[in-house]
């Protein structure tokens, strides 16, 4: 007989794909076979909306399922999620790590319990059953972020390692300090025993996440930088073949990630850069730390160093002021900076954000039409840069579904018969718009 697995239903960043992995573990040895967990995100308005949508959904079909809630959604408003019928647990954003929780998530207390004083661990209540409901607590008080040893992910073609949580900045925009709490960094020789753990799993490529990656190390004795701690990890695992990291703020590149950029080819050609608009005084309003001609230099200075450089970008559309003239310095950033693979959000009020009282408000539809034109253009931008790679030969990390990545993050097509987690080298021999075509070299 097969043993039941707790279900983990993710929305938003990598660092919640991470985090559910760590859930996944924990709610197993809990012995939480029935329960359905949900790592909400917080970044938008529909991201909440499709978790509440999905969760309800989740208790139509498993009526006897334990339902957990948990993310920056359930840390920032538990009493929203609470507040649903079909929602067992409220847990907070650092509990949901921590083994000991999900040990003890479904006490049984005497009917005394219910009205005793709230539990140290935080804001606790209790339902009809006399089983908790809301566990959360104050993010900002939480000082650590423990290493989590994972024994693998269910897709195993890459892993993702949590080497930072939180932020110190508060953009206009952005609700998720209030989710995540303030910096906090994982110290490098437990990052380095994750990765030694990994590699030994098979792991071929590591990604380093975070909510804020570039603020790494003041919080540690030494103060090292993202740069040094990337150096020092490569250095003592150097059986791991392929290194990348999740979004990076254009002006906090070290001088260390330079060096990395410039000389080391285990660190892939592709970084992601939290853009979110190309016009300065967008920028300014967004409380952003940098403005349009620090994306320009970034993105230059980059690829002198390594010709092959890909980026990404996230990019908010429609932003409280933003004129059609503002926009279009958007787009022409995209352009000048041949960036590639963009997220795009149309802009989303979150309340307790200074950006949600500014009066002067995009009309919905006029966000939703730019955020169209973004995407179309990162879809152009894209074919670009897949018919200049035709005739290259790539070493191409396979996923599931007979894809795979190039170490510029192009996507490839590859045959079912390489097995996932497995690096080939390929050569290109075209693409369909989106995705290379490529054959094995013998």
């Amino acid at each position: 007989m097969v043993k039941k697995e707790p279900q983990i239903v993710t929305f938003g960043c990598r660092l919640n794909v991470y985090e559910s992995e760590v859930m996944r573990g924990a709610a197993r040895k809990a012995g939480l076979e029935d329960a359905i967990i949900f790592n909400t995100c917080a970044v938008t308005k529909e991201a909440e909306r499709q978790a509440r949508q999905a969760i309800r959904r989740a208790r139509r079909e498993n009526p006897e399922a334990k339902i957990i809630v948990t993310g920056c959604g359930a840390q920032i408003d538990p009493q929203k999620y609470a507040g649903m019928k079909e929602v067992d647990t409220v847990l907070g954003n650092d509990l949901k790590l921590k083994e000991e929780i999900w040990q003890g998530l479904f006490p049984s207390p005497s009917p005394a319990d219910a009205g005793s004083p709230p539990s140290p661990l935080g804001e606790r209540a209790f339902d009809a059953a006399g089983e908790a409901k809301i566990l959360v607590n104050d993010i900002m008080a939480v000082k650590e972020t423990a290493g989590h040893l994972l024994n693998g992910f269910e897709d195993r073609s890459r892993a993702f390692l949590q080497v930072q949580n939180g932020c110190d900045h508060r953009c206009t925009f952005c609700i998720i300090p209030y989710g995540r709490g303030n910096s906090r960094s994982v110290p490098m020789g437990v990052i380095a025993d994750q990765v030694r753990e990994l590699v030994a799993q098979g792991y071929k490529e590591v990604v380093f996440t975070g909510v804020d990656v570039t603020s790494y190390g003041p919080d540690l004795p030494g103060q090292p930088s993202l740069g040094q701690m990337i150096r020092r990890v490569l250095a003592l695992v150097p059986d791991l073949p392929r290194l990348r990291l999740s979004s990076l703020d254009p002006v906090e590149i070290d001088d260390d990630m330079w060096r990395l950029i410039a000389e080391e080819d285990r660190f892939m050609p592709h970084l992601h850069l939290s853009v979110q608009a190309g016009d300065d005084l967008i920028l300014k309003r967004m409380k952003r730390r940098h403005l349009r001609d620090d994306v320009i230099a970034v993105c230059e200075k980059a690829r002198a160093l390594r010709p092959d450089m890909a980026f990404g970008a996230d990019i908010i559309a429609g932003f409280p002021t933003e004129t059609e003239e503002m926009f279009a310095q958007t787009l022409d950033l995209v352009e000048r900076c041949d960036l590639t693979y963009l997220h795009v959000f149309p802009y989303s009020e979150r309340d307790g954000t200074p950006a949600a009282r500014i009066p002067d408000k995009v009309p919905v539809p006029v966000r939703k039409e730019r955020a169209g034109r973004l995407r179309a253009l990162g879809a152009r931008q894209v074919e670009k840069r897949l018919a200049g790679h035709h005739g290259r030969v790539f070493d191409v990390l396979v996923e599931k579904g007979s894809l795979g990545r190039a170490p510029d993050f192009s996507a490839v097509r590859v045959p079912d018969e390489f097995a996932v987690g497995s690096v080939v080298r390929m050569c290109v021999t075209g693409d369909d718009g989106a995705s290379l075509l490529a054959k094995k070299i013998a």
